[in-house]
């Protein structure tokens, strides 16, 4: 076993390799810069500019960068149009392993999709590790076609999140077309996908393959009223325009466009006619519009998006209709059935049918999950949320083999730049084939190199062995006890939320400008500071720990009293305002569980944050209170009550 001291030792010089500038090198600073550091930083954004010029003046004073593969990387990425087969493999050899080397990568089969170059992209393309870019996936469907392979079954499986798409998923569905793969039907439910999430620009370029030359499809997207006023006509393409222009309107105002389809159904066939009723009761879904569910019957079984499928299920969920719940979801192709959302909503469905050995079976299926999910799904079955036992602490001989590895110190180096994304991705990529037991030892490393984030993260992904002191850090714990008390507030909800808003990084800054461990809006700190007698508060004291933690919990506290002490609706106005959470419980017909009104928040965001917060101050609870705890009590439920306006920001 390793020493403490020696352990100390290996730390040091590996993080010196990483991170410090060689003695001899410190003397040459890369010309016109203070540092090497601030040379790096700048080549970055040259290649980002795709400005190869003044990023091969750069990369040539920082030959003895301590990360060679990244000043590498970005003086060859904006010349990859024009750099030869041979630069790349060299550069693919070079750093074989690696995770820039499979970002180049990605970055050279994109150009090969583009070119056509199908030969040179199927040699290359398994060699892609991450295989996580739908552009890809798009191109390696269109290499199959020009060899005569079928893949229309395929395609309509991974066609379905237009955001994604790029050049080439829209050029698969012209080839598929062409090659009578896909016909008019696939075609429609193109357009019509692109039209439910808003994709204007999808919606152009689908027009050429439409056959359309009267500009009526992009009119049905910008201009919906006009197409409607037009009437449906007797043409199979007016129709599919009209149903794509009722779905516009219903963005706005699904009552109307419901008004307009009940008095214009004679020339649309029944399927039209259904995947009008669909278009409509998708988006009076997301408005959490009582009348969705009526929809959704008229609409029938016709085929949706994935994202449709979910929000039928969370229409029902609101109107207490088990059995379009139970229908809902057993309709969903497994890959979504399965998740862990789903299975419990189709077991709590079985069991209001009665089916109670079916629905257990379901809910034993993930109750060892330890997410939201799970952790109601272990209260379906009686019992109640506790931290798991924790495994034996990781030895310093396991430690060290961590504070060697060459990805971590690259991600360490990154986070010292504050490039926390090239950061993450150089850590994440070293913890895809580790075992439980190296997880935990990369998360004690990071522990001890004082990036929480990670540690979080990478406990989180253990299976069998657990140690919830790393997934479920303390940290300023006397600053938040003393806080927390004179306020009156559950300690661990509060750590539960800052867990999710800043995973414990004090100087983390979002992209819409908040602040710190609890991530403030500046107008939200200078409104909280004023309300609580802060007359001295300037916004530079915002990521001062205590100065965080104070306006941060005063500010949940302020929302907690506003919305009558639901922390499910409190923890929704910390992320999307105050004012939302009122508007869509004004929407309820009926009391709900607070998972139900959770499942069915219109944000996706505020949607996956409040259930990561209350699981998480579930789990906070059970190790600060050493007793079991329920998720299900945390929720509550949400009565119906009229929106209030709030002068909270």
């Amino acid at each position: 076993m390793f020493s403490n001291k020696l352990l100390s030792r290996i730390l040091l010089v590996a993080m010196s390799a990483a991170c410090l500038l060689p003695a001899a090198h410190a003397q040459k600073r890369a010309t016109g810069f203070a540092s090497d550091d601030d040379a790096f930083l700048a080549l970055r954004d040259a290649s980002r500019r795709n400005d190869a010029g003044r990023a091969a003046d750069i990369a040539a004073n920082l030959g003895n960068y301590p990360i060679p593969s990244y000043v590498d990387y970005y003086q060859l990425k904006p010349r990859i149009k024009d750099a030869t087969p041979s630069e790349l493999q060299a550069y693919l050899a070079r750093y074989n392993g690696s995770a820039i080397a499979d970002r180049l990568r990605n970055d050279w089969l994109l150009e090969l999709g583009k070119r056509r170059d199908w030969l040179t992209f199927d040699e290359q393309y398994p060699q892609f590790q991450l295989n996580d870019d739908t552009q890809l996936k798009c191109y390696a469907l269109m290499s199959k076609v020009a060899k005569g392979i079928k893949v229309a079954d395929e395609a309509r499986a991974l066609l379905n999140v237009p955001k994604d798409f790029g050049e080439a998923c829209v050029a698969l569905v012209g080839t598929l077309m062409e090659t009578r793969q896909f016909d008019d039907d696939d075609l429609w439910a193109q357009i019509r996908l692109a039209s439910d999430t808003g994709s204007t620009d999808y919606v152009r370029r689908f027009v050429p393959l439409t056959g359309i030359e009267d500009g009526s499809l992009v009119a049905a997207m910008d201009k919906p009223a006009s197409i409607v006023a037009r009437g449906v006509g007797f043409r199979r393409v007016r129709h599919e325009v009209y149903v794509v222009a009722l779905g516009r309107i219903a963005r706005n105002n699904p009552a109307q466009a419901a008004d307009v389809l009940s008095n214009n159904t004679l020339l649309l066939s029944k399927k039209q006619e259904a995947f009008a009723w669909a278009q409509i009761a998708y988006q009076a879904s997301m408005k959490l519009a009582p009348e969705a569910v009526q929809y959704w019957r008229k609409a029938g079984n016709v085929p949706l998006s994935l994202e449709a499928q979910q929000w039928k299920i969370r229409a029902a969920l609101r109107a207490g209709d088990w059995k379009l719940v139970q229908a809902g979801i057993e309709a969903m192709p497994a890959s979504l059935r399965d998740d862990a959302a789903w299975t419990y909503w189709l077991a709590r469905a079985l069991r209001e049918d009665g089916k109670v050995d079916a629905a257990n079976a379901r809910f034993q299926l993930i109750a060892p999950q330890t997410n939201f999910y799970g952790q109601l799904a272990l209260e379906e079955l009686g019992q109640k949320i506790t931290i798991p036992p924790r495994a034996l602490p990781v030895t310093e001989e396991e430690i060290a083999p961590m504070a060697s590895n060459a990805g971590f110190r690259r991600a360490l180096k990154f986070f010292e730049l504050d490039l926390r994304f090239e950061g993450y991705r150089e850590w994440n990529w070293e913890l895809r084939k580790m075992n439980d037991r190296q997880l935990l030892a990369a998360a004690e490393f990071a522990r001890r190199s004082d990036v929480l984030d990670r540690m979080v993260n990478t406990s989180d992904r253990t299976k069998a062995e657990f140690d919830f002191t790393q997934r479920f850090p303390a940290p300023y714990r006397d600053i938040m006890r003393s806080t927390t008390q004179r306020q009156g507030m559950e300690m661990a909800w509060v750590y539960g939320l800052i867990r999710q808003e800043s995973r414990f990084i004090m100087n983390a800054r979002s992209h819409v400008g908040a602040s710190g461990l609890m991530q403030l809006m500046p107008a939200t700190a200078r409104h909280v500071a004023k309300k609580i007698g802060m007359t001295d508060f300037s916004h530079s004291q915002v990521n001062e720990i205590e100065t965080n933690i104070l306006l941060g919990t005063s500010y949940l506290n302020m929302v907690l009293s506003d919305l009558e002490g639901s922390q499910t609706m409190a923890t929704a106005a910390y992320n999307a305002g105050p004012g939302r959470p009122r508007s869509w419980r004004s929407s309820l017909v009926r009391p709900v569980e607070g998972a139900i009104f959770a499942e069915s928040i219109p944000f996706s965001e505020t949607r996956d944050y409040v259930k990561k917060v209350l699981s998480n101050a579930t789990y906070y609870a059970a190790l600060f209170d050493g007793k079991p705890q329920s998720l299900k009590a945390r929720l509550g439920s949400v009565a119906p009550a009229a929106f209030v306006p709030t002068d909270l920001p």
